[in-house]
């Protein structure tokens, strides 16, 4: 799929269509000989944790109950859109995963390149649309959905073969930070003290990012994005990408999340609209060259002094992976993604 017709990265999370899993049970079941422990072969281990490990037996609570995980998972199945990259950075590389945009990602970008190898996962669904029988097929002993929005009956559905750790507890699907969801995934693989390093160092990166620009923290930044002529989107504080810039120092515009629907991790903006995003930093996650070029050209967007003072940002989502990279915001994308938008930052000035 090209760029230009990318669908805005996390715009659609929270309108997902429920996707219908009870009939496909029967056949998943029968794929996978009724779970792991009737089958008579034997998984192929793919980098899961050291089965000595005294870290098991461990229980992890999440937005479905608990799940209790007994041994050191091999074959491990991930079907939150970003949870591949904390798995894979604990050393585990995934049998399955889903896909955003239908354009096999995996290997694609350059925080996990070096991790995926020649080695691709088998792609298992798009988004929160899951193909059971395909992971009955990997015979997967756990599957892991967190940054998802995992439905009660695909839950249901899955735990049936297989031990699941569904998205966190007590948060909106899409809602948790990335540190919860790397210590869920960490403690799911018994590799609980490589993750608060993993947490510690990346903590630090931000940490040193504020230290530098003390003037952030009186400063509003916004995310933003226009995929069509006339419409434009910003992103509320709960989103991925405003998260990434909170914690380098900036602060969130409260008028967006007032804006958004409920349960949206977006606020849809008209051109009337844009004044709401003449604040301190504007920064744009764009498809194209066209697209920068069609909002500069948008009247009612020249008049806003974050524009005319050049305030504003435009990054590109991919070539270079910028914007990719603090969509994602996960341990293995926020090194890369602070190392390219610092300078950034500092130029637009």
């Amino acid at each position: 799929m090209s760029t230009g017709t990318r669908p805005a990265p996390t715009r659609f999370l929270r309108r997902l269509p429920h996707v219908a899993v009870a009939a496909a049970a029967a056949l998943a079941l029968s794929a996978c000989g009724g779970g792991p422990e009737k089958s008579g072969a034997k998984p192929e281990a793919t980098g899961g944790a050291d089965t000595a490990s005294a870290a098991f037996p461990v229980t992890v609570e999440h937005k479905y109950g608990s799940t209790t995980i007994d041994k050191a998972p091999q074959r491990v199945v991930t079907l939150g859109l970003s949870d591949q990259d904390a798995v894979l950075a604990l050393g585990v590389k995934p049998v399955g995963a889903v896909d955003w945009f239908k354009e096999d990602p995996y290997g694609k970008w350059p925080w996990t390149k070096d991790k995926w190898g020649s080695t691709k996962p088998e792609i298992v669904g798009e988004r929160d649309e899951y193909n059971i029988e395909k992971i009955a097929a990997l015979k997967p002993d756990l599957v892991i959905a967190q940054y998802s929005g995992m439905k009660q009956e695909q839950y249901d559905t899955l735990s049936k073969f297989t031990k699941v750790v569904a998205q966190p507890k007590g948060v909106p699907d899409y809602g948790a930070s990335w540190q919860v969801m790397t210590r869920q995934i960490g403690t799911s693989l018994g590799r609980t003290a490589e993750t608060e390093k993993l947490i510690a160092d990346i903590d630090a990166r931000f940490a040193a990012a504020r230290a530098k620009h003390p003037e952030r923290a009186s400063e509003t930044l916004v995310v933003a994005d226009s995929f069509e002529a006339g419409k434009y989107s910003a992103f509320t504080k709960t989103d991925p990408k405003a998260i990434f810039f909170k914690e380098l120092g900036f602060q969130a515009e409260p008028e967006i999340d007032a804006l958004a629907k409920p349960g949206w991790n977006v606020a849809e903006l008209s051109a009337e609209k844009l004044d709401v995003l003449d604040v301190d930093r504007l920064v744009w996650v764009t498809s194209s060259t066209d697209a920068n070029d069609r909002v500069k050209a948008e009247p009612l967007y020249k008049k806003l002094k974050v524009h005319q003072e050049k305030r504003d940002l435009f990054v590109p989502y991919q070539d270079p992976d910028i914007g990719a990279a603090f969509s994602f915001n996960t341990v293995l994308s926020i090194p890369y993604a602070i190392d390219e938008i610092e300078p950034l930052l500092t130029a637009a000035k």
